[in-house]
């Protein structure tokens, strides 16, 4: 197999070489999800309910996708997006406050002084404040800030496993009743109004265990590890069913995917349905699939698996895998 971009000898190129664009937004378009029938009625429980969803599964099975498909779906702008860190307060989902910065202001004597200035409001913050008519809330925020008119959003709190063990139940109130408080603007309370109250979506890797007053308080969906017929579905809509030329070369990557990310493979880390559409990408780029997949040979096929294999040790069971797989009869 040679790789026609980069050939690692050294020689430079006459002209620039061009590179293809590997069109990673057909990965992320909300118009292409596809969520089982499962998690569709989760939604649906959660939005009759007023209650957040609590998504679970293995890493590329979705989870942070349906959050902007749901946004998308509902004619909402995209979601407002809190990225959970180790380090996240509670109130961090809300807004941060610029301490030192409004420190400094004062010992400089600055003429901009109102705290205002100095607030930045982050996901459900955002979001409840547009969940308000403009003149209930011009006072909070600069004139630039404000919106236009009062609208209904989603919120994605992804990954809140990273957060510490306290920051689910510190926002157990917050979310129930969809307001925060600010205590640098004399407590400043902000509600949402009760008909717009943020649609909120929370993602986990289940990394450590969420508080039972949080769980209780949330709808829950586990997302599957898709069947071998879901997952063509996800790939002919993202992709198309023409990505690999070769007849029934997809069928034939699919099945080999299937193998690799099998409970029974045993890979320390099973590859994700995220990672087979980078594969597939690659595969249809590279010159290898001029006829069936198996044909192309093992050695070829384990070459590219660089975006399904990521720990070290898995690289020799992978090879074993596919080199079994290769060896099978076409039949």
């Amino acid at each position: 197999m040679e790789f026609p971009w980069y050939r690692g000898n050294g020689e430079k190129a006459a002209e620039e070489v061009p590179v293809p664009t590997q069109g990673r937004s057909r990965f992320t378009d909300p118009s292409g999800y596809r969520p089982d029938t499962g998690l569709i009625d989760a939604v649906n429980v959660s939005l009759h309910s007023g209650q957040p969803l609590l998504l679970t599964g293995s890493p590329g099975t979705g989870k942070t996708q349906l959050a902007y498909s749901l946004a998308h779906e509902l004619g909402m702008p995209k979601p407002h997006k809190f990225e959970t860190k180790s380090t996240s307060l509670s109130r961090d989902l809300f807004y941060t406050y610029d301490t030192l910065g409004r420190f400094h202001a004062a010992q400089t004597k600055s003429e901009v002084l109102d705290p205002v200035h100095y607030l930045t409001f982050n996901a459900l913050g955002k979001a409840i404040l547009q969940a308000n008519q403009p003149e209930a809330v011009k006072h909070l925020v600069p004139a630039d800030a404000l919106h236009d008119r009062p609208r209904r959003s989603v919120v994605l709190i992804d990954e809140v496993d990273k957060a510490p063990l306290d920051f689910p139940n510190d926002l157990l109130n917050e979310i129930d009743e969809m307001y925060f408080r600010i205590p640098e603007l004399r407590g400043e309370v902000v509600r949402a109004e009760r008909e717009l109250r943020p649609v909120v979506v929370i993602t986990s890797n289940s990394e450590k265990n969420l508080p039972a007053p949080f769980l209780r308080r949330c709808v829950y969906y586990d997302i599957p590890f898709p069947k071998l017929e879901r997952l063509r579905e996800i790939v002919v809509q993202r992709l198309g069913q023409d990505i690999l030329q070769a007849p029934g070369a997809l069928n034939e990557a699919i099945e080999l995917f299937g193998e690799l990310a099998s409970e029974n493979s045993g890979l320390t880390r099973r590859p994700s349905t995220g990672e087979l559409l980078v594969w597939l990408r690659v595969l249809s780029g590279l010159p290898i699939v001029e006829g069936s997949l198996r044909e192309a040979g093992a050695e070829k096929i384990v070459r590219t698996l660089t975006p399904l294999i990521k720990v070290e040790e898995d690289g020799r069971k992978a090879k074993s895998i596919v080199e079994q797989w290769a060896n099978k009869s076409e039949s």
